[in-house]
């Protein structure tokens, strides 16, 4: 592949292969990578689109600075799903994270596996030093017989890590407040319990990391550290006060501000959470915790201009997924509606990328490639990756730019099952699967309907029949089950 990073950052050369090392001066030219995704944080919660009523001034100005990607899309809104294309490129069904992970899900093989070659491996092996903090939730706990308690949490050992050299992190837990982790030396049965905001506890870890006072990191290599920051995932009440004092004396019904907003729960839409009654009354929650993130990244941030890291760290800010607080009547994720498909994606590094906005339908699993060749890493990119590399829409490039997005659901019990369809320009597009098998269709004109309140499926035979031709294409295409 071609190289695309700037040539003022005189790397000597392009690697030849994931095995071929960095010399030193090539390592000391490279830029560091701090990768942050947070979990649930939809795109309509950055301040600077002016959607949700959220004060965000330290996303906003990486975004002023950097590339937003204004189309980005997780293309199966869940969590462990994401993680799994975010780290090996490929999609669900090829890579095994076919859904979240927990114990009735790990004899199905629906965790990451150890032979996998990840983002981090390749990282590591051209020359850096590799951390991930916070939530991981991609291991198969000791499977559970059905009717036996589901296990989410577990511990990863250290040969599971892929590269990761310094780790502070658990698998999954809902503990905002009193969260715990494995730190890179922990036994199994000695995480540490910590009596703090979460994503505080973990900004305080991240600076220490900078800092390398205990020598968490090579200081002879570029670090790329890996920031996974469960809010403003669920428990929304689990945020501090100093935070919800912003919306002390909002109605729910006050904040949320999207014509589709419904209160009730829509038993219309198959495939999607309900419990709107019982849930949606925490929005201001929701919000709060939006602008904590932020207050968290903003430390993190400044530390590395303290220490003059900042002008050669490229910083990433994703999601896992959105949120969908009420929107058509529904909650959480995994589902095609924006609120839930929709997540930021910004790319901040001014010292070798000016500032702007583009409509890319970029996927998920073309995160790896892409940046790895903006590392310069191009020809280091494993051969049975799936996503592509865009990284020429850094510097303008002509590409071949993708016409839509992947949207899939499904479990690993039965992989052709669940949920299929894609966004383009235009439309989106979704079929869903009953357990007897009979399909439900849903088709939005996002350009003339942005809020997706009228499915048009059915009103034009032409559009629809082409809609599942191009569905079927790009599943056949994928070698997908749902077939």
């Amino acid at each position: 592949m071609k190289n695309r990073f700037i040539t003022f950052l005189a790397l000597a050369s392009l690697f030849s292969s994931c095995v071929k090392m960095q010399t030193e001066d090539e390592r000391k030219a490279s830029p560091n990578l701090l990768f942050i995704f947070a979990d649930q944080y939809r795109r309509a919660s950055l301040g600077f689109l002016n959607e949700d009523p959220v004060n965000t001034p330290n996303l906003d100005s990486l975004a002023s600075k950097g590339v937003f990607f204004s189309k980005a899309v997780a293309n199966h809104p869940l969590c462990s799903p994401y993680r799994g294309m975010l780290l090996t490129g490929k999609y669900p069904l090829s890579n095994g994270v076919i859904s979240n992970c927990n114990s009735a899900r790990t004899e199905y093989g629906n965790y990451l596996k150890k032979e996998e070659i990840c983002f981090s491996d390749v990282l590591v092996e051209n020359g850096y030093s590799a951390g991930y903090v916070g939530k991981w939730h991609l291991d198969g706990p000791t499977p559970t017989a059905k009717g036996e308690p589901v296990v989410w949490d577990t511990w990863c050992p250290p040969d599971h890590r892929h590269g990761f050299s310094f780790w502070y992190a658990y698998g999954t837990h809902g503990r905002h407040n009193q969260p715990y982790y494995w730190a890179t030396n922990s036994p199994e049965d000695e995480p540490v319990v910590v009596d703090q905001w979460s994503p505080e506890h973990e900004a305080d870890i991240l600076i220490n990391y900078l800092r390398n006072s205990q020598q968490e990191r090579d200081s002879d290599k570029p670090f790329a550290m890996f920031w996974s920051i469960n809010p403003p995932h669920t428990p929304f009440d689990e945020v501090p006060e100093h935070y919800k004092k912003a919306y002390g004396n909002r109605n729910y019904r006050e904040v949320l501000n999207r014509e589709n907003v419904e209160f009730t729960s829509n038993r219309d839409v198959k495939g999607g959470d309900r419990g709107v009654e019982q849930k949606i009354h925490l929005a201001p929650d929701y919000f709060a915790m939006v602008e904590g993130v932020d207050d968290q990244i903003g430390r993190v941030i400044a530390e590395l201009k303290r220490l003059d890291l900042y002008e050669n760290t490229i910083i990433v800010f994703s999601a896992d997924h959105g949120e969908m607080m009420g929107s058509h009547g529904l909650m959480h994720k995994n589902v095609w509606f924006k609120e839930a498909y929709e997540i930021p994606l910004i790319v901040h590094y001014p010292k070798a990328l000016k500032a702007k906005t583009d409509d890319l339908l970029i996927s998920v699993p073309d995160y790896m490639p892409t940046m790895l060749g903006l590392l310069g890493l191009g020809e280091s990119i494993p051969q049975e990756v799936e996503g592509k590399d865009y990284s020429g829409v850094f510097t303008d490039e002509k590409i071949v730019r993708p016409d839509k997005q992947l949207y899939f659901g499904a479990n690993p019990d039965n992989p052709g099952g669940g949920k299929r369809g894609f966004r383009n320009k235009e439309y989106t597009f979704a079929v869903s699967k009953g357990k007897d098998g009979e399909k439900y269709y849903y088709l939005y004109h996002d350009k003339e309907d942005p809020y997706q309140l009228t499915n048009i499926w059915g009103q034009n035979s032409e559009l629809d029949q082409q809609m599942e031709q191009e569905l079927e294409a790009l599943l056949k295409d994928m070698n997908d089950p749902w077939l």
